[in-house]
């Protein structure tokens, strides 16, 4: 049917389409655009630079990080806008690791302070997996202690992979950032995305600190819709707090250790704190305060809460009639305790629920111990009143999982509706008509066809390898006697220890170029430092396979390797190949 057909059965005309375009989830103002996760982070940016450049101030943007899932194709979707950011302007610079990244970012602070700066102020954004975040603690802390410029702000989008879907290691890295200082912004959708990553530069640039914002698969992998009218969501001009104490929360170029520690405990964590109750940045979402069970969860816990209570036949309606709420902080740390103890004054019980170890459940237990006795609720999380095992605290939530404990807490079959959580209550399974069915014999990954990686991780009969981060990883099912992966960056040194407890005599060391560049080439001069016998084959591809076949930073040549490993006096370096001609001396020269 022609949209200006009649309709049938009527006389009104069809309302016309709507004139979409793809490049609309970058640019639109006004009305619902269509976007995942990865592509709000490069939205981001943009619209940063358009509330800025609406205020009349004259601030630019600056994005660094280091990619891996599930932040793996953030660089690539930078790259593929790289006219719309140019003309923000917003300065992509790829880290050659993630902690010389947030040093660039650290500098971002700095500049206004400098003389000839041409700018009022950068937001910077770095990105990186949970390793990244792992690795980068030295520069994150010495930067979040001086302080971030008034009109530029840093957000930091870490990817976390709860379940190690494709990762050497299950990550949760906000009680690392909490360590270092570093409030931390949890979104629940891609709406949240963009949402709380403005709120994240506002909150940056109000309380002088940098502001993690905490990307999971489920939400970076989804793709929705969203509404693209962020000045009504995010208010360019938002109500300031007032209740806060008086000094310079800022970036200031002096060295003073003591100092800095003092400005971020006694003036920039209560203005974080002032910021979210100003906002309203935590907030009731189902049910109301002081309900008999209220639960507390946050980001894609709360999803899975929503969820569960689904599959136990409840609604928001019958939840609320039931006595049961959903307190949601988009704040995980420092955790506001005003609005949460004004959510649970009179609750009987408070369930959190969380993934992974306990983060929320102990500032949770903090800001309500002192409340009156008749006031404070129970308080459930990864055990129960009993001490026994509750909510999970390792692997991955799901709602089945979700729907389960709650119905051990739900009221009386008398008090709710029957349904689904009978079924959950009295088999301990997944509410009625959810069938399982086996799936196909399980299928472990292989290499690609013709890549290097089929033979050059072979080694001669009684050989050991070791292995590292890349796709070589996959050589640990594959029957060739390879012990499992460092950490990026560290390949080869777990034999700097085995080496003088062992009578094996030498190992191979496998390694990627993505990974020699990033930080491998340290881990090849300490096995020079140790005096070890290794043989390191380093494949070189030019690419990084891994994460989308992105080029490796410097665009160094096989030339370059050898001189550089010549260099660090490797004994000796082989080239192997299967054109040889192309790397004899006179053509690409080697040393």
């Amino acid at each position: 049917m022609h949209p200006s057909d009649p309709v049938r059965g009527g006389t009104e005309p069809a309302p016309p389409l709507a004139d979409l375009r793809l490049e609309d989830r970058y640019t639109a103002d006004r009305g619902r655009i269509l976007l995942n996760g990865t592509q709000a982070l490069v939205r981001l940016l943009l619209m940063q630079r358009r509330r800025d450049a609406a205020a009349g101030l004259n601030t630019a943007g600056f994005v660094s990080g280091y990619r891996g899932s599930p932040l793996g194709g953030l660089d690539q979707a930078l790259w593929g806008q790289r006219a719309l950011l140019d003309a923000a302007p917003v300065r992509f610079q790829p880290g050659l690791n993630e902690d010389l990244a947030a040093t660039a970012i650290w500098g971002t602070q700095q500049a206004p302070q400098l003389p000839d700066a041409c700018i009022d102020g950068v937001f910077a954004l770095w990105y990186g997996k949970g390793p990244g975040v792992d690795r980068s603690g030295d520069p994150v802390r010495h930067a979040n202690r001086q302080g971030t410029s008034p009109l530029g702000g840093v957000v930091m989008a870490f990817g976390d992979d709860h379940g190690a879907k494709s990762s050497t290691v299950t990550q949760q890295s906000e009680p690392l950032l909490a360590g270092l200082g570093v409030p931390v912004l949890y979104p629940a959708s891609v709406q949240e995305i963009l949402d709380l990553g403005l709120h994240g530069w506002a909150l940056s640039r109000f309380a002088g600190t940098w502001v993690g914002l905490k990307c999971v698969n489920e939400v970076l992998e989804t793709t929705a819709t969203a509404d693209a009218d962020h000045v009504a969501r995010v208010p360019a001009e938002p109500p300031r707090p007032v209740d806060l104490p008086d000094g310079d929360r800022h970036l200031r170029l002096a060295f003073d250790p003591v100092g800095e520690e003092s400005r971020l405990v006694e003036q920039r964590l209560p203005a974080v704190h002032a910021y979210a109750r100003a906002h309203r940045l935590d907030r009731v979402e189902l049910g109301r305060a002081g309900a008999r069970l209220g639960i507390v969860s946050a980001g894609k816990a709360a999803v899975d809460v929503r969820h569960a209570l689904s599959l136990l036949g409840l609604d928001g309606a019958d939840a609320e009639r039931h006595g049961i709420a959903l307190y949601r902080p988009r704040l995980i740390w420092p955790l506001e305790p005003t609005a949460l103890a004004d959510f649970a004054r009179g609750c009987e019980t408070l369930l959190v629920v969380e993934e992974k170890l306990p983060f929320l459940e102990p500032q949770v237990a903090s800001a309500l111990f002192n409340l009156p006795a008749g006031q404070r609720p129970r308080l459930l999380g990864k055990r129960d009143l009993d001490g026994a095992p509750l909510v999970p605290a390792h692997g991955q939530l799901d709602p089945g999982i979700v729907a389960r404990l709650l119905a051990r807490l739900l009221p009386a079959r008398e008090s709710r509706p029957e349904g689904p959580a009978d079924s959950v209550a009295a088999n301990g399974d997944a509410p009625a008509g959810r069938v399982t069915v086996p799936g196909p014999e399980r299928r472990l990954p292989y290499f690609c066809a013709g890549c290097p990686h089929n033979t050059s991780t072979r080694g001669p009969e009684g050989s050991v390898a070791l292995s590292g981060i890349g796709c070589h990883t996959m050589a640990l099912w594959m029957d060739r006697r390879t012990l499992p992966p460092t950490q990026m960056g560290g390949e080869g040194a777990t034999w700097n220890g085995i080496a003088p407890f062992t009578r094996t005599p030498h190992v191979f060391q496998n390694i990627g170029d993505g990974t020699y560049a990033h930080s491998g080439l340290l881990a090849i001069r300490a096995a020079v430092a140790a005096g070890v016998n290794v043989t390191y084959k380093l494949l070189y591809n030019d690419a990084v396979a891994m994460t989308g076949g992105q080029p490796v930073e410097g665009g160094f040549t096989v030339a370059d390797v050898c001189r550089q490993l010549l260099a660090e006096k490797v004994a000796r370096v082989v080239v192997v190949s299967d054109a040889p001609g192309r790397y004899r001396r006179g053509g690409d020269p080697l040393p």
